[in-house]
């Protein structure tokens, strides 16, 4: 599998890197994790507008699902070639009305799932083009899920947004790479079930035995190299902050 970080800003997008957004591909197919805000115009840079195969969406939070609305665009209104065909989208219930709010002015109330077809999460082992995936719901404010894409004998999991829970071990347990998001910094931010610190990053990293730790969803007013420093205070293994366009051959 190839991993290639797309953007990797929490909240908002920083002045170096759009928000939570990363490609996964193997066999041609090429599955997009999240396309939050500024993710679309980033993932040109990488493959063309009509080159997905499937997005998973992890949550509704504009930092992870906003860019869909221009995506709906360039999909519904394309001219050239004729409208899309609808790509699968795998999301948590409510997406479609979701994006069609947010939109707020598409041409009819259905107009999402004529170029989308979603596919509701929820905690399940299933395939995904040559993907097998395993989702499973996280801890956070909304229904929120991670997710463990395995091809080939590897595997790698991405946290979604998420505090500390026994699920997010179930996914990441031996896994060859972990993105995990690291929100918050230890002995600052303290709000239970909401995100992650570098320690508390690190902490699971080592419990689970993962290959490589890859920190993201670092706000701009987090310190990256600090809550870096903090999880390999906990984690002996390779670990690094996810940098826009950074790839990854798992």
């Amino acid at each position: 599998m190839k991993l290639t970080v797309v953007g990797c800003s929490g909240s908002f997008p920083s002045a170096d890197s759009a928000c939570s957004s990363y490609l996964v591909e193997a066999d041609g197919f090429r599955l997009l994790l999240d396309m939050g805000n500024g993710a679309l115009g980033e993932l040109q840079r990488h493959i063309g507008l009509y080159d997905l195969d499937a997005i998973f969406l992890s949550h509704l939070h504009a930092d992870h699902c906003i860019d869909m609305c221009g995506y709906f665009v360039a999909r519904y209104y394309r001219h050239e070639g004729g409208r899309c065909d609808a790509i699968p989208v795998y999301a948590p219930e409510g997406a479609e009305q979701r994006l069609t709010t947010a939109y707020a002015d598409t041409p009819s109330p259905t107009s999402m799932s004529e170029v989308f077809d979603f596919h509701t999460l929820k905690s399940a082992t299933f395939e995904i083009g040559p993907f097998t995936v395993r989702t499973q719901k996280v801890c956070h404010p909304v229904e929120a899920y991670g997710i463990r894409v395995e091809h080939g004998g590897r595997s790698l999991t991405y946290s979604g947004d998420t505090g500390v829970c026994e699920s997010l071990h179930e996914l990441a347990d031996g896994t060859d790479l972990f993105l995990c998001e690291a929100s918050f910094t230890h002995g600052k931010e303290d709000i239970p079930a909401l995100h992650l610190n570098g320690r508390e990053a690190g902490a699971e990293a080592s419990r689970s035995s993962v290959g490589r730790l890859v920190l993201t969803h670092i706000p701009p007013w987090t310190d990256g190299e600090q809550n870096l420093a903090d999880a390999r205070a906990v984690y002996s293994g390779p670990s690094e902050l996810a940098r826009p366009g950074a790839v990854y051959e798992v």
